[in-house]
């Protein structure tokens, strides 16, 4: 009973490193979503010259 007591590890490294990991994700997600929806500007148009 008094092995349940003792912490053999911390959590909170962990939950931070896997945070820190999830905002990373989302970002670069984001980004992804946000460079293709910008979309390819059309260059059909004739040059004037």
């Amino acid at each position: 009973m008094i092995t349940q007591n003792i912490a053999l590890f911390n959590w909170s490294n962990g939950v931070i490193m896997i945070a820190i990991f999830g905002l990373v994700c989302l970002f670069l997600v984001g980004f992804l979503i946000k460079f293709m929806a910008g979309g390819n500007k059309n260059n059909n148009e004739p040059k004037e010259q």
